[in-house]
Parts: structure tokens; sequence; C-alpha cells
């Protein structure tokens, strides 16, 4: 599959098997995530591993679809407001590039805002001076959702003088 097939495809799954996914597989995910453009050569993000107490503590609505393998990412905030902006920024593009690698062989993921809440901010343990971006739940899709439509792209263009 080419990459644009592989954005195009790519979809947030809400129901996973129970079948493990292959910590060197994420690990290969997560480095190739690394490669995310970010200013300065912050490389802002932080990766914490949820065990079943963390994620019980978040008490999840859907416990994250009963996804295998549940990650928090952070974003470390910069000198200025603009680098923090700039690394949430970053570190969004490195969840967004996980995200695809993961999809390239069969691996599907939700990205959760769950933990911007002080309380789920605690439970995780993010230090003050760092954003989190969210929680992800990785496993294989038990269901793959069809496609919500967007609005093209030629609606949302503007051409300047």
């Amino acid at each position: 599959m080419d990459i644009i097939d592989i954005i195009k495809s790519r979809r947030t799954i809400k129901k996973f098997k129970s079948e493990a996914v292959q910590l060197n597989l994420i690990y290969s995910w997560l480095e190739a995530a690394t490669m995310a453009p970010n200013h300065r050569m912050t490389e802002p993000w932080e990766v914490y591993f949820l065990g079943p107490d963390t994620r019980s503590k978040l008490n999840h609505k859907t416990n994250f679809g009963n996804a295998p393998v549940l990650m928090a990412v952070l974003s470390k905030h910069g000198a200025s407001a603009v680098e923090k902006e700039e690394n949430a920024v970053a570190t969004a593009c490195f969840v967004q590039n996980f995200n695809l690698a993961a999809w390239s062989q069969g691996v599907g993921t939700f990205w959760s805002s769950i933990g911007v809440t002080s309380k789920n901010r605690e439970i995780l343990g993010v230090p003050d001076n760092y954003d989190l971006v969210g929680v992800i739940a990785i496993g294989f899709p038990e269901i793959i959702p069809d496609p919500k439509p967007r609005t093209s792209i030629k609606n949302k263009m503007k051409n300047l003088p």
C-alpha cells in the first residue's frame, strides 16, 4: 500500500480484537514517528505505556474499545509560549506518523483526549511542564468503520495576492 492509500484508508478504531500487538512492532512505529517535523529539533514527545491499574483508574466509558495496548503521548513545554505551541503541533505530527505506520501493518488506533482533565493528568502523572496530547489505544481492529464524508479541500482554499 502506498502512503496516499494508507492516509485515505486509515480509520479511528473504536473496537479492537483481543490479539496482542508485538511490542517490537510498536517500538518500530514509535521510532518512525520520531521523524516528525519539530522546530529546532526539540523532540518534545514522551510516551507512557499504561498498565491495567492506570487504565482502570481512567475509567474510560468504552474501556478504549478493549484495545490490548494503551499509551499516553506528552509534549514538553518550551522556553516560550511559541515554543510550547510548536512542540504540541510537532507531537501531534508524531502521533499521526505513529498512527499511519501502525495502519500500514493492519493495526488500528484510537486517539482519545481523555487525559486533559486535571484528575486524569494526575492519574497519568503528567508533569506541570507537559501537555497531554492524547491517550492512544492500539490493536487489531474488530470493526473498521466506513469513511465519514469530508469537505472538499477546494472549499477551504484561498489564493492571496
